[in-house]
């Protein structure tokens, strides 16, 4: 592997250093036919990632940079890997080049009971993939490192009221998809914080947001405009596109986020059906004006 650093000083006002990193497998080919997928995998660069630390200066974040850097941010060029501020908020001198897709400061769910992500749906996800693997896969990935090994353990040993905990639930899928449904009677005190009718104060069917001079709520026309947040590239091949909101969400954190349905799209109805809708944050969205008569 073969990694080269360089920098250059651009002319600015400000003290702006453009850093580039560029990593290389040179490793040659294994010695074995190439249907012998283990042996070419030991050298396949599958996971590579970079740390950058620079205790006497700042890094400026690609996801939410300031104004002044932002012309130099959006000439950045990332391929295989994205940089995103690492370390405690608040703190820039560290960077962490990721192969998947993260948000400044990444960190791991407090509730995820394992060595994944979230606690929900992705632990899911992992976890029975994971229980897919044969007890000859087992067998080398025991052998592999203790890390792993732990892992695997953890994922047999994970007891039915931990996987009933990480099936993630979209609220209030009924409502968005086929209409206002009749409420249901007082809940129960220990109802659990992802029941669709424990917080009687939202109710996407209703909810609206102000984007721009207009309230946008359940039936309104936008304007999808992704790239804000860099969350997801392939948001940005809806750039442009108009979209119908299906609903308004809150999430547990108190964000909002628009469930809409393209609206060229020739499968929409067949999605909205199932509840399968794409989710765009109120600032990445153009509200068309609203119609009055």
């Amino acid at each position: 592997m073969r990694v080269t650093v360089s920098a250059e000083r651009p002319v600015s006002p400000y003290p702006v250093t453009l850093l580039s990193v560029r990593v290389a497998n040179d490793t040659g080919p294994p010695e074995v036919p190439a249907a012998d997928r283990p042996a070419w995998l030991r050298r396949a660069l599958v996971a590579c990632h970079v740390l950058l630390e620079s205790p006497d200066a700042s890094f400026v974040s690609q996801l939410e940079p300031p104004e002044w850097a932002s012309g130099f941010v959006g000439e950045c060029v990332h391929e295989g890997l994205f940089p995103v501020l690492a370390g405690p908020p608040g703190q820039a001198h560290v960077v962490l080049g990721s192969p998947i897709i993260l948000y400044d400061h990444p960190e791991l769910a407090p509730q995820s009971e394992t060595s994944f992500f979230d606690g929900l749906e992705i632990d899911e996800l992992l976890s029975l993939r994971t229980m897919t693997l044969s007890e000859d896969e087992k067998r080398e990935v025991r052998g592999t490192d203790r890390r792993t090994a732990a892992l695997l353990r953890e994922v047999d040993d994970m007891p039915p009221e931990l996987w009933e905990r990480l099936h993630g639930t979209v609220r209030y899928v009924d409502a968005m998809t086929g209409g206002p449904g009749p409420r249901a009677g007082p809940v129960p005190p220990d109802a659990p914080w992802w029941d669709p009718g424990s917080d009687g104060s939202v109710d996407p069917e209703t909810d609206a947001v102000r984007i721009g001079t207009v309230d946008v709520r359940r039936g309104s026309r936008v304007l999808l405009r992704p790239g804000s947040r860099r969350a997801d590239a392939h948001d940005l091949f809806l750039a442009g596109r108009e979209a119908t909101v299906a609903a308004v969400l809150h999430d547990v954190d108190g964000n909002l986020h628009l469930a809409v349905t393209v609206d060229d799209d020739p499968g929409a109805d067949l999605k909205a059906a199932h509840g399968r809708f794409l989710y765009f944050a109120p600032d990445e969205v153009e509200a068309f004006p609203e119609v009055s008569g």
